[in-house]
Parts: structure tokens; sequence; C-alpha cells
């Protein structure tokens, strides 16, 4: 069966591609209506807009002295494991054993570490893009509502010509020069 073969995304588009043909075609048959249709690169806004930029640096404010820790973690690891590993022949059986054991408590905190640092940067790279997403649909609608836009794409689009391309007012719109 071809269902296996497309993702769930690729059947959306496909699917929203066809919907989008249905309704050109529908509006192309009412000759006294023009559709006038826009297209977002959603991406490109969230990328570049200064919105961004600014939860960016914040994100990297907040969790940048916990990410120089685990560099910082992953570096005495790499220290002891080197030590080890040159004098571990020399030293007493008590001394190997206790920084054999060091190591791995080292090892078992940076592994927790790691994985807490990770899901909190998710949610909060999360929430910031959620507000995010809320500043740049308003963009969107408030240009459409003035511009007298009918439709406008985004995600699911396979193409769009620079004459129905509003992305680069979306991003004035939001600031960026």
């Amino acid at each position: 069966m071809m269902r296996g073969f497309f993702s769930k995304h690729m059947i959306r588009a496909i699917l929203l591609a066809a919907a989008g043909i249905a309704v050109l075609a529908d509006a192309g048959s009412l000759h006294a209506q023009e559709l006038k249709v826009g297209y977002v690169n959603a991406v490109k806004v969230i990328e570049e807009a200064p919105q961004g930029q600014a939860a960016l640096k914040k994100l990297e404010a907040e969790f940048g002295p916990r990410d120089k820790k685990l560099v910082a973690m992953q570096a005495r690891i790499k220290q002891l494991e080197d030590e080890l590993e040159k004098n571990g022949l020399l030293m007493k059986e008590a001394d190997r054993r206790a920084k054999e054991h060091e190591i791995v408590v080292l090892k078992r905190d940076a592994r927790r570490e790691t994985q807490e640092f990770r899901e909190d940067y998710n949610l909060r790279r999360n929430e910031e893009l959620a507000s995010l997403q809320k500043v740049v649909y308003k963009a969107i609608v408030e240009i459409a509502k003035q511009e007298n836009y009918d439709l406008i794409l985004h995600e699911g689009t396979i193409y769009a010509s620079k004459k129905v391309d509003l992305t680069d007012k979306v991003l004035q719109k939001l600031g960026k020069k």
C-alpha cells in the first residue's frame, strides 16, 4: 500500500494543495470576484524577526551558565580519565579505585544534569516559540486585513512566487530593517 510510503505531513501537504487548487478553481469560475492570495515563509520570519533573535539571546543568557557547568564537568571527567590512564598502573589500588569511583559518579551526575538541562531548555524554548508565533500571527493578520488578502498560506505550500510572498513585509512589520 502507498500509505506507508508517504509521511503524514506529506499527505497533509498534498491534501492542502488539492484543497487550495479546488478553492482557486472555484474562485476562477466566479469571474466577478478575484481571489487575493499571499504566502509567508513562517520559518524564515521566526528565524529572522528581531523578536526571534531577542528570544534566542534570552535563552542563551538563561541557560548559558548551566551549559558552561556541563562543559566544565565533561572537562573534569576527561582530565580524571587521562590521569587514570597515565598513572593508573603506578597508583595504589585504593587510590585507583577511588579515582575510578569519582569518574563513575561524575559521569552519572553529568548525564543527569544534561538530561535536566535539555528538558528545561526545550520547555523554555517552546514557551518562547509559542509567544513568538502569536506575535507573527498577529502581524500576518494585520497585513492581510490592511491589504485585503482573501487567503494567506504558509505551511504545506509547495511553491510561491515572489509576487505573492509576503515574508519580507511581515519581517518589516516586526521591525527587521
